[in-house]
């Protein structure tokens, strides 16, 4: 049986435990300041069964979680650029948005090449750059999307000159902003191999997913960038093998 990706469950210290599939939580609290799109849709990625029952573990295992340690802010990255970050952040959003009744909430923290906003093919003309160079409450960028609980933060219309500012005070407020207004908050960040946006914005978070690709992804890079994650006290919650063409057996797989 082939996937095209799965997950891995002993990268680091972190382990993906089994987990409820849908809790409560409260409706959004933040207005809606850009106007809902009116062609808004869902994740463009398309997903095979498999494919979607993969990154429903993912939301269930990372989000969906008893008691009062369940991480509500993270932060996904990959290990090298063209990893598919972007599109595995957006679906998992989508698939948490759809076993949950609390809201979530992404964020295109990846300003270096922000896509998103592609994958849900709606206009970038405000968003995070916008609210990191202006005074405004980050939760007032925040569109509605085709679910009512989902909401997307794009990039934003100057990405590059709002680059400095994601280490910024500014950007922490905002995510402060985000863990009081919304239930669950997905950052997608830029690759591991380009900048060190990932670990930065990790450390305001309550930890980071890494999206790795097969026969791309080093094992000593990998392992190398979890230890540097967990030096600086940043919970390194699971990864995810993306792109995978080579089939594993079904008794093996299922212990994963």
């Amino acid at each position: 049986m082939s996937r095209n990706f799965e997950l891995l469950q002993n990268l680091g210290k972190e382990v993906l435990l089994d987990a409820p599939a849908a809790v409560t939580a409260a409706e959004p609290k933040y207005r809606k300041a850009v106007p809902e799109p009116a062609d808004a849709k869902e994740a463009q990625l398309k997903l095979e069964p498999k494919e979607r029952e993969e990154l429903t573990k993912l939301a269930q295992r990372i989000f969906v979680h008893p008691g009062a340690e369940a991480p509500r802010v993270v932060v996904f990255t990959a290990s090298e650029s063209g990893n598919g970050c972007s599109s595995i952040c957006a679906c998992a959003a989508e698939l948490l948005a759809a076993q949950v009744t609390g809201s979530v909430c992404l964020v295109d923290a990846n300003l270096r090449h922000p896509g998103l906003h592609e994958q849900f093919a709606v206009e970038n003309q405000f968003g995070l750059a916008d609210a990191l160079q202006g005074s405004e409450p980050l939760l007032n960028y925040a569109r509605s999307m085709s679910r009512p609980n989902l909401w997307l933060v794009s990039s934003g219309s100057s990405p590059e000159a709002a680059l400095p500012l994601l280490g910024s005070e500014r950007m922490r407020q905002g995510i402060t902003e985000l863990r009081s207004g919304v239930d669950y908050v997905l950052i997608d960040a830029s690759a591991m191999n380009v900048s060190n946006d990932a670990a930065v914005l990790a450390s305001a978070a309550d930890g980071v997913v890494m999206v790795l690709k097969a026969n791309s992804s080093r094992r000593e890079t990998v392992r190398k960038a979890v230890q540097d994650m967990q030096a600086a006290n940043i919970r390194v919650l699971g990864a995810v093998l993306n792109q995978r063409t080579f089939p594993i057996p079904e008794a093996i797989y299922n212990k994963l």
